[in-house]
């Protein structure tokens, strides 16, 4: 567990819910930083976002202006009043941005992978008081992307906040260049209630035609907050230029967001609907615990009768068999049995090893 997070901006200079941050993939020239941060702060975003350092798939590419864009950011504060933020993947980038006053920093998704670097960025932000926001990592590991954040939360950083940008895909025929895979995030909300969650749905998307509807779900699933890329004329954009929208995008996309209030009072019908969710969810357990004893009886006989416990065509068969109920999809339906199957194996094994705990 992490302990009691500070607010990420006590200044109030940023609106606080939902918090919006904009700005282009990569810092490419002053006078695009700076053309691109004036049309956003006349729109109403209060925190700028640029990349200085672009971690790329392979060398040759455009990797970024560096240390030379830092100072570019701090014009943009200096003219607009905006915050100003980068990515930073080791120790030196984090330097170069503490001496330049840069207000936030983020971590992304390469990075995040990596527990070394991320102990690294740690160490050189022990003793700041910088708010860091946190990319989930490439894979999709929830216990990872809390690491990295406890990793930070360990040296002192009490200004945190974590960035879903979906997921990498071995397929090559997909919707979405990052999967959102959004059970993660709403995972990473309930184990840490308290941190602020934002979405980017520009890297979950890869294509800006998609990123209205991303930050509509997200806002749907009570996300804290977006970060969009937003580039002056994003297809003449040195990186990644399908993904990002123009600021008249940008504010047509945020014109139309609706946003969901947080549950507040107690609303009689809707405790009473979850009343009947709770004696479902106990009949369910019941009956869970019912199917169990069944499979316990099985393991039993094929003790006795010396026959395997696994048995394919059987786990087939239960697939097919409940195949198309409605209101559920087949994904899901299988993913459930998928866990019941493990268990009822797991269970059988222990029967046949004498009750020995099975090693996981």
């Amino acid at each position: 567990m992490i302990p009691d997070l500070l607010p990420l901006f006590p200044s109030q200079k940023v609106p606080a819910q939902p918090l919006v941050i904009a700005g282009p993939c990569s810092a490419e020239t002053e006078e695009q930083v700076l053309d691109t941060a004036r049309a956003i702060a006349r729109r109403g975003v209060r925190l700028f976002r640029a990349g200085l350092w672009k971690p790329r798939t392979k060398p040759g590419s455009f990797e970024g202006v560096g240390a030379e864009g830092a100072a570019w950011l701090q014009r943009v504060r200096q003219e607009t009043g905006m915050l100003v933020m980068t990515e930073v993947a080791n120790a030196a980038h984090v330097e170069i941005c503490l001496s330049h006053h840069i207000d936030a920093l983020w971590i992304g998704a390469r990075t995040t992978t990596d527990p070394f670097a991320v102990q690294e960025i740690a160490e050189a932000l022990r003793g700041t008081d910088i708010p860091v926001f946190v990319k989930n990592p490439i894979n999709p590991d929830l216990e990872l992307w809390i690491g990295a954040i406890e990793r930070l939360s360990r040296v002192g950083v009490r200004r945190l906040a974590a960035i879903h940008r979906g997921f990498s895909d071995y397929r090559e025929q997909k919707a979405y260049r990052n999967p959102p895979r959004w059970h993660i995030p709403v995972a990473l909300r309930r184990r840490l209630p308290q941190l602020p969650l934002l979405c980017d749905p520009s890297h979950i998307s890869g294509k800006r035609q998609l990123i209205g509807p991303l930050c509509q779900q997200a806002m749907d699933l009570g996300f804290d907050g977006l970060m969009i890329e937003c580039h002056r004329d994003p297809d003449a954009a040195w990186s990644d230029a399908p993904q990002q929208v123009t600021p008249d995008m940008l504010h047509h996309i945020l014109s139309l967001l609706v946003i969901r209030r947080q549950e507040e009072g107690h609303d009689a019908t809707l405790l009473g609907l979850r009343q009947k969710i709770d004696e479902i969810d106990d009949r369910l357990l019941e009956l869970l615990a019912q199917r169990f004893a069944v499979s316990q009886e099985i393991g039993a006989l094929k003790k006795e009768q010396s026959l395997s416990v696994l048995q394919t065509t059987r786990y087939q068969d239960i697939l097919k068999r409940h195949g198309g109920v409605a209101g559920l999809s087949d994904d899901f339906v299988r993913r459930l049995f998928e866990l019941v199957h493990t268990e009822s194996i797991r269970q059988q094994m222990n029967i046949i090893n004498n009750d020995k705990p099975i090693t996981q």
